[in-house]
């Protein structure tokens, strides 16, 4: 089979982008390693309480609002086919969410063969072969892996390959009445698990050696979520469980018990302590034993991620591409490309990005009159609208660029990295952001919040717009547009007017200086 694309996984990163491919009118098939598409989803998380947010009733009527409530449902033209129609649950249960991956792939028809695991992908003349179960072997141009994680993470701790891995520890309570357990790691997964067994075992302690980062505090989602902080509670409330700062340096089975050394972080002090049972909870890498010799990627971040460009291509394998949570080697702990909320949008970036590198299709562009009135109203309709700013913030810009005759492109949903690597003599790009700094204080601490709110030096720390003006890539002004309680940027005094007047400064330069030759978009 020869296509133009070969996409690997059909979990919501490869339908997402099959959906956008079928649409673009690409020869395109998906492979997937199970009998149905999300597969991952059958597994994980291992409690079935999914912790990306699902808002069915958010008081709007605009469905592209509704999105930004919405963490889990695709892109498409079907109103029909929105996660929110499957469960009303909050943190909805992930089987759940199997039942919508298949709809989305029924209905769009999408070309998903499944039960076709991938063994190796090798470089073939001008593309790749990439050779299945059952010696089947699809040959495409380009190919995009979508497969997520692939395999647990195990830090390089001698003794680790004895302990009960996250994805293969049972998960019914009973099994741990009145042991001794330690769980290593400090994420989400962690906590998820030690809440699981708080009513059952006799000892829990999480152990790691970096300090407890707060979602809320944050503003990254992957950082420990509130519904799974309660087992802090236990600890600071002296109910025989711990969380440890320390670093484990050795674990040894010995008579029917673990012996694990680990040396404290806040002292100079090592311990030898026993448990009867260790589970890791220490994180996902790509699986790259399905890349063969001829087109291994580079990796990143202790081997865990793929090595990417600003286009989600592999910086060492061309026609190699990404999608889905493996891309967030290029905003690791700090946006959302590893969240669905966040790679839906940045898969259609992508698919945006294949058109213009292999079929000369330009990035959309509405045109407007470079007159910053226009655009004022054009950019703060998309601001208070847009559900990819809002997801993708800080990663995601609308771009706008001086075209000939008096004119400007608005180009949509662009990622600023790409933005900048375009070289546009002169260009705006407008994001959604947090204030720098934003983590640096407690939210809840109302005095400290005041002394920061009086400060003229510092940025508002909660989403506002901020607008900035590039000439060849290099940034040469920047406005910050007030944060506001409802996220309504209209207002005249603090939103549009400074907006204009920032826009009748350099907008109008920008167009004076433009040559003749029409606007790259």
């Amino acid at each position: 089979m020869d296509v133009d694309y070969l996409v690997i996984g059909a979990g919501p990163a490869g339908l997402q982008l099959g959906y956008f491919l079928g649409k673009a009118g690409r020869e395109y098939v998906i492979l997937e390693a199970g009998a149905t598409p999300g597969t991952f989803y059958r597994t994980y998380p291992r409690h079935r309480r999914m912790i990306s947010i699902n808002k069915p009733h958010t008081g709007w009527s605009d469905p592209e609002l509704a999105l930004r409530m919405d963490w889990n449902s695709l892109l498409s033209d079907d109103p029909e086919l929105l996660f929110t129609r499957y469960t009303e649950r909050y943190f909805p249960d992930a089987g759940d969410y199997v039942r919508y991956l298949i709809d989305f792939a029924k209905a769009h028809r999408l070309p998903v063969v499944h039960d076709c695991p991938v063994e190796r992908i090798e470089r073939e003349d001008d593309g790749f072969a990439v050779h299945a179960s059952g010696g089947r072997v699809f040959r495409a141009r380009r190919v995009v892996v979508a497969t997520g994680f692939g395999r647990p993470y195990l830090p390089p701790i001698p003794g680790i390959e004895t302990t009960e891995p996250y994805g293969e520890v049972s998960v019914d309570p009973d099994d741990f009445t009145d042991q001794r357990v330690l769980i290593i790691g400090k994420g989400n997964s962690a906590f998820e698990t030690a809440d699981n067994l708080v009513e059952k075992a006799a000892v829990i302690h999480l152990a790691g050696p970096e300090s407890i980062k707060f979602a809320w505090r944050t503003h990254f989602i992957g950082h420990l979520r509130a519904v799974n902080n309660n087992f802090l509670d236990t600890y600071q409330l002296k109910t025989q469980n711990m969380v440890l700062d320390a670093t484990i340096q050795d674990i040894e089975q010995r008579d029917g018990e673990y012996l694990v050394t680990m040396a404290y972080a806040r002292r100079d002090k090592v311990v030898r302590l026993a448990y009867d049972r260790v589970i890791t909870c220490t994180g996902f890498a790509m699986d790259g034993s399905i890349f063969g010799r001829t087109c291994r990627p580079q990796t990143a971040i202790h081997g865990r991620f793929p090595a990417l460009t600003h286009e989600w291509e592999s910086v060492n394998v061309p026609g190699l591409y990404f999608a889905g949570t493996l891309t967030q080697v290029r905003d690791f702990k700090k946006y959302t490309s590893a969240f669905i909320h966040g790679f839906r949008h940045g898969i259609l970036a992508l698919t945006r990005v294949l058109d213009q590198k292999y079929e000369g299709v330009p990035w959309p562009a509405a045109q407007l009159p470079a007159e910053a009135g226009a655009v004022t109203d054009a950019v703060l309709a998309r601001l208070n609208r847009s559900s990819a700013l809002w997801s993708q913030y800080t990663f995601l810009c609308d771009l706008i660029v001086p075209g000939p005759g008096g004119t400007v492109g608005y180009l949509e949903e662009v990622p600023v990295d790409y933005a900048r690597a375009r070289g546009d003599r002169s260009c705006f790009a407008v994001t959604l952001e947090y204030g720098a700094g934003h983590d640096a204080i407690d939210p809840f601490d109302v005095a400290v919040g005041r002394a920061w709110e009086a400060d003229p030096g510092h940025e508002d720390r909660y989403m506002h717009p901020v607008i900035r003006h590039y000439r060849n890539g290099e940034q040469v002004a920047a406005l910050h547009l007030a944060e506001d309680i409802y996220n309504d940027w209209t207002s005249e005094d603090e939103h549009r007017a400074p907006l204009r007047s920032f826009l009748d400064h350099f907008l109008v330069k920008a167009t004076a200086c433009r040559p003749a030759k029409a606007a790259r978009t």
